[in-house]
């Protein structure tokens, strides 16, 4: 019970703590956002008296305006600046421009041919003409047309003779509902209304159509002065319902908190007051305070995820200790079930080390195995090809023993230029004889180390010399399209001989029964491998082509081999990163192997 009491005090005060904290913040961020709306609606409002203020003064130096003035009963010199009134209205964008003499009677205007021609009128009583004429230099203005009803900014200008003297003032109003839309488009996504108030605190620029030309000084009971009737006529001038609210806390001394009621009901808002520039006019900004119950209620939804966070935290940290107390408990039956689980798994894992050891043991033995089978598979070919050794060595051996005699009998008759063509002889056919055995000597060794960068050209040269030597190759026709430029490739000389010597045996084997036995050996480039195709004419492949690459199977009978030529090269163009592949020729009868391996540039 007291921890639920205890709870409950600080959950009321967190409440508390939040609705303030986020009723200054709130306040605080519609401070700023009036501050950025006053600042963008005073731009504005300058930027728009920069652009006219000095019209009138560079109007007031044209010399037509001082001819009207010092005529104003020629009418050619009327009708004239009259025109030229115009053309300046069109350039600047103005509403109206027209020219006035001391008396303030109007001379000469731009809209002199309309029905509410400016002609004839006298607006002496416009203080844009009185201050002209009094300081003797520009004077801005807002009020009401006295003949055209219309809003619009007035900008001054005395016009002078030569020596000085002051002969009249020109003047051009400007339409404010530019600028009056502009203000109708506020920056800030809140909502924003603005009142522009003259000297009097009567607005004549306003967001909302409802506010214009209303008394926004807040005093109910003083009626408007004579000057702000005369500036804006007909119109009631009535005061707006307005009530100043206590100031909340961290404001600053310009802004305050009003509530205008209109509507039959009232509204909020944060008021910001900015002095404009050049004028006695103040900018009132005013932001709904709508949304500080937003942000209130945004920090009491933080205070209450903060409350709950520090809740269950303590909850959690309460339970935690309840639950080490009873972990510490049980930390004694652990360690004891620990130390049996321990001693299991020791001796698990001795045995998986004994289990590992004898895998990598019989790994070794196959890996030496297959070594062996492929050295057997080189033997079973040398041994196949025995008889056509035979063939080979037998012939150069008579030739020597022929040779040998006759050199004897050229000798004893002493003809040693005889017996020296006969020993030349010999000598070739002795160089024929171990570049034979030679090869063969070298296809029956194992491979030296890890493959290297080979040319595959002298592959293939060397396994044509080895299947040459085969008795049953000697009516084959062997075309060996060898390209000009090395071969470089990814491989061991050796081992890729074989793989070369077995595809050949095969085909030799394959085109024995053929009328016109042919064996096609052709090199592609490919990107980045080479491809060689190993072709013949004999019957072909079984169905499945890729049974021809399991070992022990063959088509063969017993003594032409053992099915193990094309598992082993297989094998062997896997370990050099290539690829052998078999299939019956689509153009032809019979069968085509494809060897390829990884193209390699050449080292120096």
């Amino acid at each position: 019970m007291p921890y639920r009491i205890g709870a409950f005090v600080v959950f009321v005060f967190t409440l508390t703590v939040s609705w303030m904290l986020g009723g200054w913040a709130g306040y605080r961020q519609v401070e700023q956002d009036s501050l950025e709306e006053s600042f963008r609606y005073r731009q504005l409002v300058g930027n728009e008296l920069n652009r006219y203020l000095p019209i009138p003064e560079l109007m007031a130096e044209h010399p037509l305006l001082e001819a009207a003035l010092l005529s104003p009963d020629n009418p050619a010199i009327i009708h004239q600046a009259n025109e030229e009134m115009q053309r300046m209205a069109t350039i600047v964008g103005s509403s109206d421009v027209y020219l006035m003499d001391t008396t303030g009677l109007t001379i000469a205007a731009n809209n002199y041919q309309q029905t509410g021609s400016f002609v004839g009128r006298n607006f002496s009583f416009r203080p844009y003409f009185s201050e002209a004429m009094e300081k003797g230099g520009s004077a801005i203005y807002f009020a009401l047309g006295s003949t055209s009803r219309v809003r619009g900014l007035y900008f001054s200008h005395p016009v002078r003779g030569e020596q000085g003297q002051l002969l009249g003032v020109v003047a051009v109003k400007v339409l404010v509902h530019e600028l009056e839309s502009q203000w109708h488009r506020p920056a800030s996504v809140r909502e924003a209304e603005m009142v522009v108030l003259d000297e009097a605190g009567v607005s004549f620029l306003a967001s909302k159509s409802d506010w214009l030309y209303r008394d926004f000084t807040g005093d109910a009971e003083e009626a408007p002065g004579e000057a702000s009737r005369q500036r804006y006529p007909d119109r009631d001038l009535r005061p707006v319902s307005l009530k100043y609210l206590d100031k909340p806390p961290g404001l600053s001394d310009s802004s305050n908190t009003l509530r205008i009621r209109e509507n039959g009901g009232g509204r909020e808002y944060l008021s910001v007051r900015t002095p404009l520039p050049r004028l006695d006019w103040t900018l009132q900004v005013m932001v709904s305070t709508r949304s500080v119950v937003w942000t209130r209620l945004g920090f009491v939804a933080g205070g209450i995820a903060i409350f709950i966070g520090v809740l269950l935290a303590w909850l959690y940290l309460r339970e935690r200790y309840r639950r080490e107390a009873e972990l510490a408990l049980r930390g004694e039956q652990l360690e004891q079930s620990v130390t049996e689980r321990t001693a299991d798994l020791e001796q698990s894992n001795r045995k998986l080390l004994d289990e590992i050891r004898e895998r990598e043991r019989t790994q070794n033995e196959l890996r030496e195995t297959q070594q062996e089978l492929i050295q057997a598979a080189k033997l079973a070919v040398l041994g196949q090809m025995s008889a056509g050794l035979n063939h080979e060595m037998s012939q150069p051996l008579t030739a020597i023993q022929t040779y040998a005699r006759n050199s004897r009998r050229f000798l004893e008759k002493g003809a040693t230029d005889m017996v020296d063509a006969n020993l030349g002889e010999i000598v070739l056919l002795c160089d024929k004889m171990a570049e034979l055995t030679r090869q063969f000597k070298v296809f029956a060794r194992k491979s030296e180390g890890p493959p290297t960068i080979v040319d595959f050209r002298l592959c293939v040269d060397a396994s044509l010399k080895i299947i040459a030597a085969q008795k049953n190759s000697a009516d084959i026709g062997i075309r060996w399209n060898r390209p000009e430029q090395p071969i470089w490739c990814h491989g061991d000389l050796i081992r890729i001989e074989q793989v070369m010597v077995n595809l050949l045996a095969n085909a030799v084997q394959a085109v024995e029964n053929q009328e016109q036995p042919t064996i096609t050996i052709d090199v592609e480039e490919q990107g980045e491998i080479w491809r060689c195709f190993v072709r013949d004419n004999g019957s072909g492949l079984p169905a499945n082509s890729e049974q021809v690459f399991e070992p022990f199977f063959t088509t063969k009978s017993v003594k032409q081999g053992l099915g193990l030529g094309l598992s082993i090269s297989r094998q062997i163009a896997d370990a050099l990163g290539g690829r052998l592949t078999g299939r019956n020729r689509m153009d032809a009868p019979g069968a085509e192997f494809e060897f390829t391996l990884t193209k390699r540039e050449a080292t120096e």
